[in-house]
């Protein structure tokens, strides 16, 4: 059942805490940062937690107006989870959160990375050259279509196919994150089929290594970076 705790406690850190310190809170919040999703992908994203439990977080959540449930226009199948303006406010908390838990120990495997962490991390480490052509990538992660833009200096995320591509990947999350750690791993991935990928290879070399460049990556014993907030 959804719990009614409270540290009792006015500080506003306090009752921040009260809102999202439960337990997978704030990893759910962190799945809807990119992209509303059903309630099944929020499953499949954190495998995890149990059904009943994160059930219950997501009721809380609602209850506190910090996310809320919206049928899609196009179907009338199951209803979407996404952030409200407030629970929007919590992006920036979560990923300094993330960046802050780099340095913490790794959990032990088997370990779960999903794809909204690994593209929060693209984003978000990523520092390509300013002045270096822009390239737009069709990444197929995990089953899921997503669209990375870099230019001017910066990357974007949305959700969906591009329009025109000048590079397709199509991986999953850890590989994906062994790739940003180790762009050099390239050649290896693609030969034992863990990465299929069409275009211009430059261009792909010029994302990975954004990443790689921004600075040293903390990475566990498998060699995946440690990006999960």
């Amino acid at each position: 059942m959804p719990t009614s705790r409270s540290y009792r406690d006015s500080c506003g850190m306090a009752r921040a805490l009260d809102v999202v310190g439960e337990r997978w809170a704030l990893l759910v919040v962190r799945e809807l940062v990119l992209v509303p999703q059903r309630f099944s992908e929020l499953r499949h994203a954190l495998p995890n937690v149990s059904s009943n439990l994160l059930a219950d977080r997501l009721r809380e959540l609602e209850h506190h107006g910090v996310i809320r449930r919206r049928k899609l226009a196009s179907t009338a199948g199951p209803q979407v989870y996404e952030l409200t303006e407030w629970g929007r406010k919590l992006e920036p908390i979560v990923l300094a959160l993330s960046e802050w838990g780099i340095d913490a120990p790794n959990p032990p495997e088997p370990t779960s990375l999903s794809a909204t962490s690994v593209l929060l991390f693209l984003r978000v480490g990523a520092r390509p050259d300013p002045a270096a052509p822009p390239i737009v990538c069709r990444l197929d992660l995990d089953g899921s279509v997503w669209t990375v833009r870099v230019e001017s200096g910066e990357v974007q995320v949305q959700s969906g196919e591009p329009g025109t591509a000048d590079i397709s990947l199509r991986t999953d999350p850890k590989t994906l994150g062994n790739l940003l750690a180790d762009p050099a791993s390239l050649d290896s991935a693609l030969a034992e089929g863990s990465v299929t990928f069409v275009g211009d290879r430059l261009a792909l070399d010029r994302l990975l290594r954004g990443v790689a460049a921004a600075g040293p990556t903390n990475t566990s014993a498998g060699g995946h970076p440690r990006l999960d907030p």
